[in-house]
């Protein structure tokens, strides 16, 4: 609703990981060039670890949506908790292949055979495990024996597994220590420096726009970095709801003081007490109800 107000040909800040938004920090590309070469040169097991809303997700939906699909096929799993077997029956699924049984032996020498062929005809399969903080233990564990379905000098199945640091923490269990030293490459997500959340929302803002006009004011920009803590999801959610508020106050520039009630609302502690543009609202047709009222009682 406020697309046309500020000039928008898009919503800058939607939360959904939408790879045309990338913004790619120092972290960032480590993380987008870990998967790129941990696939292209077949390593095998490649960890990408970040805190909740840093866009992991985002580097994912990044790195498929540039792939070519004639050389590399990819599985991405979004629900990683999962015995082996389910995993198994994901796999077999996305790739379009029919179990010859329901055996786990069975099934993993299928697709083995599988695998193989894909190989022989220059394709890349890749398993893309997202959130895999939430994989079972036994079945991360597990993950040794697609591990080892391999030729005599690459890895015929790519896994990434992508997940919190939580995700850490599970691979340094005892039971995981084989699936740990498997680990080729790992890298990690770190919040944004304040220059870099500026950066972020500057960004965004000229994915949508072709103008070079300033939407935040400085001193508004200053109080969504310290708020946001350096999570690129907190800047989407607060910069969203500063453009809702903007457009009701119908202010062409977001002030401190529109990032201060946003954040005031958000952990319930609202101090200021004009009425937001959307009570004004409700006051005003209630008004008009009233007079329309009256001016009925007074014809009658």
């Amino acid at each position: 609703m406020y697309l046309t107000f500020y000039g928008f040909k898009k919503k800058p800040f939607h939360i959904t990981p939408d790879p045309e938004f990338l913004y790619l920090s120092p972290s960032h590309k480590e993380a987008l060039g870990a998967v790129i070469y941990g696939i292209e040169q077949r390593m095998g097991f490649v960890a990408i670890t970040g805190e909740v809303g840093t866009g992991k997700t985002t580097i994912i939906r990044s790195y498929l949506a540039k792939i070519d699909l004639r050389q590399v096929s990819p599985v991405y799993i979004f629900n990683a908790h999962v015995s082996f077997y389910e995993l198994l029956v994901n796999i077999f699924r996305e790739i379009g292949l029919q179990p010859d049984n329901e055996n786990i032996s069975s099934m993993v020498h299928q697709l083995h055979r599988f695998l193989i062929e894909e190989y022989n005809n220059s394709r890349n399969t890749v398993l893309i495990i997202d959130e895999a903080q939430n994989m079972p233990i036994d079945t991360l564990e597990q993950l040794r024996i697609l591990s080892n379905l391999e030729t005599a000098n690459e890895k015929l199945l790519q896994i990434v597994l992508v997940g919190q640091p939580e995700l850490n923490e599970n691979l340094d269990q005892y039971e995981l220590r084989q699936l740990k030293q498997r680990l080729a490459i790992k890298a990690t997500i770190q919040k944004l420096s304040p220059a870099e959340s500026l950066e972020y929302i500057k960004h965004r803002l000229s994915k949508v726009t072709f103008s070079e006009r300033n939407v935040f004011g400085d001193a508004a920009l200053k109080r969504i970095v310290r708020y946001a803590k350096g999570i690129p999801r907190n800047i989407n959610i607060i910069c969203e709801n500063a453009l809702i508020a903007g457009f009701g106050y119908q202010k062409k520039i977001i002030t401190s003081k529109i990032i201060s009630e946003i954040m005031a609302d958000r952990v319930g502690k609202r101090k200021n007490l004009k009425l937001s543009w959307v009570y004004v609202s409700l006051l005003w047709i209630v008004f008009l109800l009233i007079c329309n009222v009256l001016v009925m009682l007074n014809y009658n």
